[in-house]
């Protein structure tokens, strides 16, 4: 075992001191975690210089994930060990992940945050706040049909469904009220998971208490049985809502297991939100670092466009720099090796996994920004694979750097370090996003499904068109667009791997998120509510002599 790795967590006042926080600033969980209290968010940037904002995305990845956070992990424990002042800016895990398919949302090896379990399980209760609130509307909204309902809310047309943070797929869709008048008013419902409730996003995007508190009151639950929209506020449920979020919208400090202070707060998903820790963290790592490392959900085409056209819209933040993970196991899934035999060497489909790994370099110049490749090595990657990426980067001008995060931690991630430093001292220009937000729905749809995916044009269904009708309506239509796809494909079938060519997108559904202030598009046939796979890894998680095992 190396050394770096027997190395005990540093108590948790040592690490917010790194960041210029005092004692009195934390909110504490146990001997390694804490919150950051509200006084300290507003007392702007404490050390001198610009900071730099640094984002980790990805190619598509395969099933497991391609260690997207375990390298951004890496490159902040990398910066740290070049004597840079440095914070990391990461989402909270979902618990439908980690007894699902992926695993816990640390990272992993050498790379990982600490108390891993902790942070993977419940951590400081952030993710049970938002479902208390969220189903808090949820059951004022039954209640107030149940109670005569005076503002004449249709119970067909109830629009807020409840949440749970657990893959369940037999909660996607149930009834409620049933057993008499005494019960309440039978209807169809349905449950999301946690990481896809609009309260999440509004935690994510709000810049503070009272921007919650209006992101809440404008909360679309419904309409009335004449087609007049309901918001949570007419329902007088705001306030008991921002009252469950108190501690929630402080954001958590941790440490890597090389001490880098991390901020890990918020966790909606990319593929069915917009996959990006909160603005409150990120401004807060900003304000305390020189050099902030975030990444976004999933590939770039899902997370990192989200993070670009709504959060850094929102917030005015711009990047330094943006980092692609790519890995040679997904490169050969892309050029069509079956998963169970990615790990055997075969430099030939590599080469032929190119193409999406050039999709996504194409796509993160669409906003001006030139990237930086970090091939993310496994122990099973020949050098004869790794010189195939490295050549491709060559030919599209783009600098590139092998990682080894998992098993050599920052030391792993010194050369990554160093380019994307060099990287970001070349940087000048903002980044340009792809739609202006006033511009039309299908307009701004269109233009993120012909750039970010390469699809030839956008289908409506029947549903989808009368929900444009509605949108436009209502005057909600000058929000941007949050679409919801399959982060296993470039297109919206899961099963079209590499870079699609000649495929129009399907848009089944559009669904105004007012409080979150964004319209979420959904694509074929993607769910909001995922659910396990044959073999979850819930199977392999036990309690042993008080440790947890099998999370990560």
């Amino acid at each position: 075992m190396r050394e770096q790795d027997k190395r005990q967590p540093r108590p948790i006042e040592a690490v917010a001191e790194e960041l210029g926080l005092a004692p009195n600033d934390l909110l504490l969980f146990g001997r390694q975690m804490a919150k950051v209290e509200a006084h300290a968010l507003s007392q702007g940037r404490c050390r001198p210089g610009s900071a730099r904002l640094l984002l980790v995305s990805g190619i598509t990845p395969t099933a497991a994930g391609e260690g997207k956070t375990t390298v951004a992990i890496g490159l902040a424990d990398a910066l740290r060990l070049l004597d840079k002042s440095v914070c990391l800016a990461l989402r909270e895990p979902s618990l439908g992940p980690c007894f699902g398919i992926k695993g816990g949302g640390t990272g992993g090896g050498a790379a990982r945050l600490v108390p891993a379990d902790r942070i993977n399980l419940h951590f400081t209760g952030d993710f049970h706040a938002v479902t208390s609130a969220h189903n808090l509307l949820a059951a004022m909204v039954d209640n107030h049909v149940y109670f005569g309902n005076s503002l004449g809310i249709d119970p067909r047309r109830i629009t807020w469904k409840r949440v749970m943070d657990l893959n369940d797929r037999s909660l996607r869709f149930v009834v409620t009220g049933l057993g008499g008048p005494a019960h309440g008013v039978p209807r169809e419902a349905g449950f999301d998971i946690t990481a896809a409730s609009e309260v999440m996003a509004m935690l994510c995007l709000a810049r503070h208490a009272e921007d919650l508190r209006q992101r809440l009151a404008r909360t679309l639950v419904g309409f009335t049985y004449s087609g007049e929209p309901v918001f949570a506020e007419q329902l007088k449920a705001t306030g008991a809502m921002l009252a469950l979020l108190r501690d929630a919208l402080l954001p958590n400090l941790v440490q890597t297991a090389e001490g880098t202070p991390t901020l890990v707060h918020g966790g909606p998903f990319a593929n069915i939100a917009h996959g990006c820790n909160s603005i409150i963290a990120t401004q807060l790592a900003l304000d305390r670092a020189d050099w902030v490392v975030t990444e976004a959900g999933f590939a770039f085409d899902l997370g990192a466009e989200k993070f670009f056209d709504i959060k850094c819209v929102t917030a005015g933040f711009d990047t330094a720099a943006v980092v692609l993970v790519a890995t040679v196991r997904a490169l050969k899934l892309h050029g069509g090796i079956a998963a169970r035999d990615v790990a055997r060497p075969n430099p030939a489909a590599v080469a032929r996994g190119l193409p999406n790994l050039d999709k996504h370099v194409e796509n993160i110049r669409r906003f001006g920004e030139p990237p930086v490749v970090a091939i993310n090595r496994f122990t099973t990657d020949t050098e004869e694979e790794i010189e195939v990426v490295r050549r491709r980067c060559s030919y599209l001008g783009v600098p590139v750097a092998v990682a080894q995060p998992f098993d050599r931690g920052g030391e792993g991630c010194v050369t990554l370090a160093q380019t994307v430093m060099a990287h970001a001292e070349k940087r000048s220009k903002p980044f340009r996003p792809l739609y202006a937000w006033n511009e039309p729905v299908p307009a701004k749809i269109l233009k993120v499904a012909e750039s970010m995916y390469g699809a030839r044009g956008v289908v409506y269904s029947k549903e989808a068109e009368r929900d444009l009708q509605l949108i436009v309506r209502y005057g909600f239509d000058k929000l941007p667009v949050c679409l919801a796809k399959t982060p296993t494909s470039l297109s919206d079938d899961p099963k079209r791997l590499g870079r699609p060519t000649d495929f129009d997108v399907t848009v089944r559904a559009i669904q105004p998120a007012t409080g979150a202030g964004f319209l979420v598009v959904l694509l074929g046939d993607i769910l909001r509510m995922p659910g396990l796979p044959k073999e979850p890894r819930a199977t392999q998680i036990d309690l042993r002599d008080g440790e947890i095992v099998g999370l990560t």
